[in-house]
């Protein structure tokens, strides 16, 4: 079967990566494909991407400054009822600020020196109960196969949406219970399926001993909450990444959701949102999300800049949290009857994307895929070679 072949995409769509959309992405060219990315000036490039440890390091002391604060005055106030806001805060450091943590480390741009980038990284992975080789790897495939159906690991907005799980993961209730088994079967020396899908061979040791790690310290924990006849303990390591989390799916589920699958524009299935200073604290400006997919290896500190270089050639940012999902829920809610609707970002003049094919729901026809990487008028050229490392 060729590029050009319709095909019938079925109303539900099997989104694991050991079902039968994987193999069709890879025969349509969808899999690990070259990627339409608005062109920077190669000078203007290479002044985003420079690293620098100064503005990491004054981010990463101050966020741990504060997880000390809070995690102490919510221990010595444990028992009354000033402990609870204080908790509140403490649990969004640990597991809503966390997750961009160990996103940006992940990629080892927020900071210039190697070592903390990774330090940083497995602090993170901890907090976020995420053993930090699977997710190593899980995360280069989202970035290789951004929602491509049956390639992408990480698509929490599936179609039909999964309404309830994504209240239930406000709190963790899903997720947190999924990160822990999958941290205790890692332990146990297995990898699932679809983990066996992206983590290379050579990897799986390093695995199945930092799980090992992680659970003996949850462990730890559990043993003094016994002890003590307290959860106090568990109140300052692991419960947060349940009650702490509930920041994050509101800042990060816009990234991708209700946009289109199966497509080679990140214009197209990324989403750029304003948020202010407090947030893009917490979120390490992970909220220009659209510009870190087109350009990874720039440093979350240079992502403003970066949005400013290509917005000339990119749909408008939606001004606020408050305006996406306003956008979002709409959108989400028509999914539930009718999962190939989604939201077809508006392009400035000039610039081209491709139409949906045929009951595709966002495929790309070769004759769109070369139309698409076609820069908009005003555009400067692209540089020659990009960056292909590995996340």
């Amino acid at each position: 079967m060729g590029l050009l072949d319709p095909i019938t995409v079925p109303t539900v769509r099997d989104y694991r990566l050991t079902g039968p959309e994987g193999p069709k992405a890879i025969e349509r060219g969808l899999a690990g494909a070259a990627w339409y990315r608005t062109p920077v000036d190669r000078k203007t490039l290479k002044s985003l991407m420079k690293r620098s440890d100064g503005p990491a390091l004054r981010d990463t002391a101050l966020w741990l400054g504060l997880l000390v604060l809070t995690g102490t005055g919510g221990a010595l106030l444990w028992g009354s009822w000033w402990a609870v806001p204080v908790f509140l805060l403490y649990g969004v450091l640990y597991a809503s600020a966390a997750d961009s943590r160990w996103h940006e480390c992940g990629h080892r741009t927020a900071f210039r020196t190697v070592w903390m980038n990774d330090a940083v990284y497995q602090l993170a992975s901890f907090l976020m109960m995420r053993n930090p080789v699977v997710w190593r790897w899980s995360h280069t495939r989202h970035h290789t196969d951004t929602i491509i159906v049956g390639r992408d690991p990480e698509i929490t907005g599936m179609r039909p949406p999964q309404l309830i799980v994504m209240g239930l993961n406000l709190f963790g209730l899903v997720s947190g219970p999924q990160s822990l088994a999958a941290l205790a079967r890692n332990a146990a020396g297995r990898l699932s399926p679809e983990e066996a899908d992206y983590v290379p061979a050579e990897e799986r040791p390093k695995a199945y001993a930092v799980a090992r790690i992680h659970i003996a310290v949850y462990a730890a924990v559990a043993v003094l909450c016994g002890v003590t006849g307290s959860i106090l303990p568990a109140m300052l390591v692991g419960l947060p990444r349940l009650y702490g989390i509930w920041l994050l799916p509101v800042m990060g589920l816009p990234q991708h959701l209700g946009l289109a699958e199966d497509v080679l524009d990140h214009r197209l299935n990324a989403r750029t949102v304003k948020m202010n200073p407090v947030l893009r604290f917490l979120y390490w400006n992970m909220n220009y999300h659209m510009e870190h997919h087109m350009y990874p290896m720039v440093p979350y500190h240079a992502l403003p800049r970066l949005h400013e270089a290509v917005k000339h050639d990119c749909p408008p940012p939606s001004p606020s949290l408050y305006a996406a999902w306003r956008e979002i829920i709409p959108c989400v809610l028509r999914q539930l009857r009718d999962p190939h609707h989604h939201i077809r970002p508006r392009l400035p003049p000039g610039c081209r994307r491709a139409a949906p094919r045929s009951g595709a729901g966002g495929e790309v026809t070769p004759r769109a895929l070369d139309r698409r990487r076609r820069p908009c008028r005003g555009s400067t050229p692209a540089p020659s070679k990009t960056s292909r490392k590995r996340i």
